[in-house]
């Protein structure tokens, strides 16, 4: 900590004199030095030495009243040991460590800072630094000077404090869902609670957080604004039920920030997306509209607007149909959040949201299984097991990675088995932290289906698909496993409403329905399905368009089809044995090895 006695007399703000910035009051100085030093002594704070220098510099600066001589040149000669030949043109080190500052201040307020009572920010365009409070005190009535030292405890993280907040803690707009009253006595949260069907999964610190705001109704009357609330709880208790992200509510009627814009109030509240929405209804239609935007960059990540006719019998169905697809869209491993933050993350950044960010780059990873992402993902998430061994996603994803490498064979043919225990017992710890984390039981049944024990596998996968029957992958995982083991009634179905569920489908959605055809000997339609597997995947999807090419006469294609699934050694080098590694049944394996036999001999004439 500062030393506050030896600091300079005009940078220490008496405790009895409050500061105001227009109608704000802001934090004393000591108050700013105890969050700076709150903030370097933070393992989740990243920044480099050379940034923290460059922070206590501006920090120091401007509450000894030199914030005007806050230039780059001077920045520059301080702390970056640059000399009067400093040219801020050619040397642009002070505008890109100031811009990695703000990554790093952000990406703790987002993270292990975000009930600090302090925040301390750097506003683009300027070096200066801002001073506010997280949750502004109400200006001191009293002449006690502790008035002025106000801080708002009231409101507790679920994440970390893994209970609910009392309900005399509710006092800010922002809480963790406790209860939401939504033209209904029972809030959705109790419900899910209470129920004893389902419970929520308590995100994790390391997420980002989510804030759904209330529907607004777009046309008079009370049946409008009754749908809206009703549709915008139905949606915050299915979204409950995804991981990922850490789920906020503002209450309905609350008239607090009111005036403020949604991206505004998420940035104020450390709010990485917002979700909104409205409704509008007339005599024959309903129309919901919702949008996604990314706070911090003010993107809109996703909108889209849902038409049902309006009938007073069926408005209770539409309201729950529209909360579950709007939900799932948001909350899918592959839906608009997830793909958000993996299209906006920077290789040679490193954050507090590392561990998240690697967890992530695993999801991408499964969409097409590369080669050569496989060992530098592998690779983040063994260093993030280490540096959060209580991260139950990052030992799921660590339990799927090795999986991949027994099933493809990419540690070596001779350390399939191996390969299995590790990934039983990196899903094993997974599920001990989280017992209800359906990250955790999908690869758990991931792991039990590639040691062979299938009724097990079945079993959990089914419990994983129970806790969250909106979450398109895990219908997926269970679909494609009943179909390879032979039960297709079962298992094309569920496949088919994971494909109509997903945004972007990964293409081994798609294998097992191809597959199917084939056995029908509905070649056209296997083709089809086979073309739309195919986008992006030299794999298994190549060996499915050479047996449809194959049996439909296409030579050319059935050659590129050949020559491309060469490329992917896993199935090109033994396509018996992949099938038969992925739990196929002799008659899968008979028929498609027909198929690929008869292929290659069209491709040799």
């Amino acid at each position: 900590m500062r030393d506050l006695s030896n600091a300079p007399a005009a940078s220490v703000v008496s405790r009895d004199v409050t500061q105001r910035e227009g109608a704000r009051v802001l934090p004393p100085s000591d108050d700013v030095w105890a969050e700076l030093e709150r903030i370097f002594s933070s393992p989740h704070f990243q920044a480099s030495e050379r940034r923290r220098a460059f922070l206590r510099f501006i920090v120091d600066e401007t509450l000894t009243g030199r914030a005007e001589s806050l230039k780059g040149f001077t920045i520059a000669l301080a702390v970056f040991g640059r000399d009067e030949s400093f040219d801020p043109q050619a040397d642009p080190v002070v505008r890109l460590e100031a811009r990695r500052l703000r990554r790093d201040l952000d990406s703790y307020y987002m993270d292990a800072g975000q009930n600090d009572a302090v925040r301390i920010s750097i506003p683009k365009g300027s070096y200066v630094p801002s001073f506010e409070w997280h949750n502004a005190p109400s200006l001191p009535t009293s002449t006690d000077p502790q008035a002025s030292d106000i801080r708002d405890h009231s409101t507790h993280d679920l994440a970390t404090d893994g209970q609910l907040p009392s309900w005399s803690g509710f006092r800010r707009h922002l809480g963790i869902v406790a209860a939401f009253a939504a033209g209904l006595a029972v809030g959705v949260l109790g419900w899910i609670l209470l129920s004893g069907r389902t419970q929520p999964h308590f995100r994790s610190a390391r997420e980002p957080a989510l804030l759904v705001m209330p529907f607004e109704a777009l046309s008079p009357g009370e049946s409008t604004r009754f749908f809206a609330n009703g549709i915008g709880q139905e949606l915050i208790g299915n979204l409950f039920r995804f991981a990922g992200f850490r789920l906020y509510i503002f209450p309905v009627g609350s008239e607090e920030d009111s005036s403020l814009a949604p991206a505004q109030l998420a940035r104020r509240l450390g709010v990485t997306y917002v979700v909104t929405g409205s409704v509008q209804t007339n005599a024959e239609e309903v129309r919901v509209t919702t949008q996604v935007l990314n706070a911090t960059n003010g993107k809109v990540v996703w909108t889209k607007t849902f038409a049902r006719p309006s009938n007073p019998q069926s408005l209770m169905g539409i309201q729950t149909d529209l909360a579950d697809e709007i939900a799932t869209v948001i909350g899918q491993p592959y839906g608009v959040v997830k793909s958000d933050l993996g299209d906006s993350r920077s290789p040679a950044a490193v954050s507090n949201m590392e561990s998240y960010m690697c967890v992530l780059r695993a999801y991408g990873y499964r969409r097409n299984f590369s080669r050569a992402e496989f060992d530098p993902v592998l690779r983040c998430l063994e260093q993030t097991v280490q540096r959060d061994p209580d991260y139950s996603d990052g030992w799921a994803m660590l339990g799927w990675l090795r999986v991949d490498a027994g099933r493809l064979g990419y540690t070596g043919e001779n350390n399939r088995q191996k390969e299995y225990e590790k990934a039983l017992e990196a899903t094993a710890r997974a599920v001990t932290l989280q017992p209800n984390n359906p990250l955790a039981l999908k690869a758990l049944g991931a792991a039990y289906f590639y040691a062979g024990r299938y009724d097990e596998s079945e079993r959990i996968t089914r419990q994983a698909a129970a806790l969250n029957p909106n979450d398109p992958e895990v219908l997926a995982q269970l679909g494609w496993r009943l179909a390879v083991r032979g039960n297709f009634e079962e298992g094309i179905p569920m496949l088919k409403r994971a494909i109509a569920r997903s945004l972007n489908p990964p293409s081994w959605y798609f294998h097992l329905i191809a597959i199917e055809l084939c056995l029908k000997g509905n070649y056209e339609q296997m083709l089809a399905v086979a073309e739309r597997s195919a986008l992006g995947d030299p794999g298994f999807s190549q060996f499915l368009l050479a047996v449809a090419n194959g049996e439909l006469g296409n030579r050319d294609a059935v050659r590129q089809a050949l020559e491309k699934m060469s490329r992917y050694q896993p199935v090109a080098g033994d396509p018996e044995g992949f099938m038969r590694r992925h739990g196929a049944t002799d008659q899968i394996v008979g028929a498609m090895m027909a198929g690929l036999s008869k292929a290659q001999l069209i491709a040799s004439e």
